[in-house]
């Protein structure tokens, strides 16, 4: 079957993003590794299947649904960079509101950086990769899969509210007024830390663009 690794990749890719964060499991796991090794290995495995997911998108049969044009490469680029800056600047940071946050009993309510704008940054970041390669791939395989992240982001961001405050009680609903009011502006004593991840964002965008022909075979510029 032409589609059967695409549609293999695609299960797995799910089960791996389910499975191992679930109650039963995620303390089970991290009971023996410990909670750095196994977030770790988690993002490892999240990217391996990704990028098997990614490969597969582009092995499984051609079925063109809208013609590829240049300004669309252009679009996926612009939206890229904000993507990158997102990331540079929310992973490793606290959070207590999203699943991916790091310390976060250090986390200002008053200075709450991008959270200000959105709870779930990473989801926000993968809404927007997703969103700026559908534009450029308009095959029925990429649309599925760009399609489906795109809304899994969304639909994952309401789900993570729905756990966290079921989790959190009512910190959850004190902690969103005071983050409502907090300023989006990093203390003096972040700023050049603040820096550096925006420089690193920027190093992202490009190192992406040098390896994405050797990773994904298609260069972006091109």
């Amino acid at each position: 079957m032409a589609w059967a690794e695409f549609i293999l990749a695609f299960l797995i890719f799910f089960a791996s993003h389910s499975i191992p964060v679930r109650p039963p499991v995620k303390p089970w796991i991290v009971l023996r590794v410990g909670a750095k090794a196994f977030a770790i290995l988690y993002s490892a495995l999240s990217l391996a299947v990704l990028w098997w997911l990614i490969v597969a998108a582009g092995r499984a049969p051609y079925v063109e649904l809208w013609p590829w044009a240049p300004w669309q490469s252009h679009v996926t680029l612009a939206v890229m960079l904000p993507v990158c800056l997102i990331l540079a600047v929310s992973i490793a940071r606290p959070n207590p509101f999203s699943f991916g946050g790091s310390a976060n009993e250090a986390f200002d309510p008053n200075r709450p950086g991008i959270v200000r704008w959105t709870r779930h940054p990473l989801l926000m970041a993968l809404a927007l990769w997703a969103t700026a390669h559908f534009v450029s791939n308009g095959d029925l395989a990429h649309v599925l899969l760009f399609g489906s992240f795109a809304a899994f982001a969304l639909v994952g961001g309401r789900m993570v509210n729905r756990r966290r405050q079921r989790e959190m009680g009512e910190q959850w609903q004190r902690l969103s007024m005071l983050v409502q009011r907090g300023n989006i502006i990093p203390r003096p004593s972040y700023i050049s830390t603040f820096a550096i991840r925006i420089a690193l964002g920027v190093g992202l965008f490009f190192a992406l663009i040098a390896i994405h022909p050797f990773v994904i075979g298609v260069d972006p510029l091109s």
